[in-house]
């Protein structure tokens, strides 16, 4: 957990709902270390002083040009070069196969501006700049959310090699990095992710993770490591 007050930097291309959320951290005690309508702008204000929260938008318009940036690479770019940096995505995108690749880029959270509340979002910086994991709760099927709700230990019935697994997908890690980590191929990999679909019921990689989190196999600090 950070020291003191939380850092947070603002990648959106909205002026308006920028400066508001510039507002509205401020009072709430966060310190606004950077904030950008652009990739560029936003990474070069990152270079000085790395929030500890990036929250992070996935479509960027210009102002000053018809280029349209993309906030996943910003995601994947702080998760290489600035690994102390948890990035918040929020956006009005509200595709499952969107929120998959967020989380494979390297995201530690996900937010609709749909639906958030200024409390919620708070909250939500917050948890992610404690470590923890967020994926917000109308992503989760309706099998997964009354396994969350019902079942003790979804976990029970995996093996040690699964558990293994598992932690390491909830990091963010794709089958040929698992593979290289753990000395097996990739093969016997997708098997034993093929293994955790059917024993988790779950029906994609972010619900798996939230699995390995809620059952504490994996501590948010773990991802750090991968």
């Amino acid at each position: 957990m950070q020291e003191g007050r939380i850092r947070i930097g603002i990648l959106e291309d909205q002026q308006l709902f920028r400066e508001s959320l510039v507002a509205l951290f401020e009072s709430a005690g966060l310190e606004v270390v950077a904030r950008a309508q652009d990739v560029e702008g936003f990474l070069a204000q990152v270079r000085e002083t790395p929030p500890n929260v990036a929250l992070v938008d996935l479509r960027l318009e210009r102002s000053d040009s018809k280029e349209v940036g993309d906030g996943l690479r910003v995601i994947e770019v702080l998760r290489e070069k600035y690994p102390q940096t948890r990035s918040l995505v929020l956006s009005a995108y509200r595709e499952m196969p969107l929120l998959e690749r967020c989380y494979q880029a390297g995201a530690a959270g996900y937010l609709s501006k749909l639906t958030a509340s200024s409390t919620e979002l708070i909250a939500a910086v917050e948890q992610v700049a404690r470590g923890e994991w967020l994926v917000p709760p109308e992503f989760m099927s309706p099998t997964q959310s009354l396994r969350r709700e019902h079942a003790s230990s979804p976990v029970d019935r995996l093996t040690l090699r699964e558990r293994e697994v598992l932690g390491m997908v909830a990091a963010g890690a794709d089958n040929l990095k698992i593979s290289a980590r753990l000395g097996i191929t990739e093969r016997t990999v997708k098997a034993h992710v093929s293994n955790l679909y059917r024993k988790l019921g779950v029906q994609n990689r972010v619900e798996m993770a939230m699995v390995a989190y809620q059952s504490g196999i994996v501590r948010p600090a773990e991802e750090q490591h991968l």
